[in-house]
């Protein structure tokens, strides 16, 4: 089989003028390939790099490179939050089910670059973590891959072949670890909440944060759990290895857990390779509501930041300021609704600022915007209790809200939902 490894030299002469390249998630970023970018950038012209949630802070996200290298991002993360709020890069609002069209018909679509595992003996590696916005493409724009040993294998719609692709790369660095966050005394509660309402033989959507990961801390003794999320975590191993999940009593894809991306810790990527029982499809698939739907029995936890008396969910802002996008918390919330018997909840606890400030408020903060709408959401919960708000009538909607705020909020809250007529 001829080779396909290519220099540096090769892979600039690859880039053509205003090209837009689209990068993977998270431990898809292909860190040797940005190199060679950023070390030729004086030989690229209008290069844009489109990327979700970067993991490395790179001198072309900071506008090293004008005219030459930049960034798009599509969901903030820890590297790219500040130097968005000064201005060096672009946010694309979007909904996560849509990146790939989003990309079709906004962009050149000119090539994606990504980690792979190595090779196997069929010709064919595997996006490991990932299939998220890029595996979509596979086989219709050109691919070069950043081969990495520490990359699992894994299955499903994310094998690309040596014919598919370009050419390769090789750097085996070790992958990034997520750092899970630390799980508190009002996450359990509002977890046990949620618990309750899970029944064996439910398909669950894990968000990202502690108040989910303390769902999954309560769900060992469940049986038949079935998992359709966007992002695997590591408390799906922990519910595998209690015996939670066989998927048997999936809808859609029975026996198999379902993700478009996974990231987490070094036990997370070790279960993830060669295992069979995980397949990773784009995100136009495993986000669409049509194909959440599909899942009579789906059952999606997920966080914001406030809520107000509507109901409407600010949960990508904090404080009124961008901290990340709208993610799947959206496309969820619209998927467990078209569901025969989906649940979609959302958690937060009921203050900030050590009881300071209310995330329950008559009205978001001035700059926050709305993740999930008033018509889509159904369940919030708090540490004090649950709101139930689908089909509610403004008025329950806010004596509910009102009654799981933190209770030194609750008579200021009643007074201006009065003043506002609401109740």
């Amino acid at each position: 089989m001829t080779t396909k490894k290519l220099t540096d030299r090769q892979i600039i002469d690859l880039i053509e003028k205003n090209a837009d390249i689209i990068l993977p998630l998270t431990n898809g970023e292909p860190h040797k390939l940005l190199d060679i970018l950023e070390e030729n950038a004086d030989e690229l012209t209008n290069v844009k790099i489109h990327q979700l949630l970067s993991l490395q802070q790179r001198k072309y996200m900071e506008g090293a490179f004008p005219g030459k290298l930049s960034h798009v991002s599509y969901f903030l993360s820890g590297v790219t939050r500040n130097l968005f709020h000064q201005g060096m890069l672009d946010l694309v609002p979007n909904h996560f089910h849509e990146m790939p069209r989003i990309l079709k018909q906004c962009t050149n679509l000119s090539m994606v670059m990504a980690v792979a595992s190595p090779m196997d003996e069929y010709g064919y590696f595997s996006l490991g973590t990932q299939a998220d916005i890029v595996s979509e493409f596979i086989g219709t724009i050109p691919f070069i891959l950043e081969v990495n040993k520490n990359m699992p294998r894994t299955f499903g719609e994310n094998q690309i072949h040596i014919s598919q692709i370009v050419g390769y790369i090789e750097n085996d660095r070790p992958l990034f670890e997520a750092i899970s966050p630390p799980v508190g005394e009002k996450d359990m509660k509002i977890a046990s909440y949620v618990a309750e309402s899970i029944q064996n033989g439910d398909t669950l959507q894990i968000g990202i944060g502690s108040i989910p990961n303390a769902v999954v801390s309560l769900l060992k003794d469940h049986r038949h759990l079935g998992i359709h999320t966007e992002m695997f975590v590591d408390g799906i191993v922990d519910l595998v290895e209690a015996g939670a999940i066989d998927g048997t009593q999936k809808f859609t894809n029975r026996g198999k857990i379902i993700a478009t991306f996974a990231h987490g810790s070094n036990k997370l990527y070790h279960f993830l390779h060669n295992n069979p029982s995980v397949e990773f499809l784009p995100v136009s698939i495993v986000n669409d509501p049509r194909e959440i739907a599909k899942e009579e029995r789906i059952v999606s936890i997920n966080a914001t930041t406030e809520v107000d008396l509507f109901g409407q969910c600010a949960s990508e802002t904090v404080a009124g300021k961008y901290y990340s996008s709208t993610g799947g918390q959206s496309d969820f919330a619209r998927g467990v609704r078209f569901a025969k018997e989906g649940k979609g909840f959302v958690c937060m606890t009921s203050t900030a600022k050590n009881d300071e400030l209310s995330r329950i408020k008559l009205s978001l903060t001035p700059g926050s915007v709305v993740t999930t709408s008033k018509n889509d959401i159904d369940i919030i919960v708090t540490e004090y209790g649950v709101a139930k708000m689908f089909g509610k009538p403004i008025s329950e909607r806010a004596k509910q809200l009102i009654s799981i705020a933190h209770p030194k909020f609750r008579d200021e809250l009643t007074f201006e939902a009065k003043k506002m007529g609401f109740l």
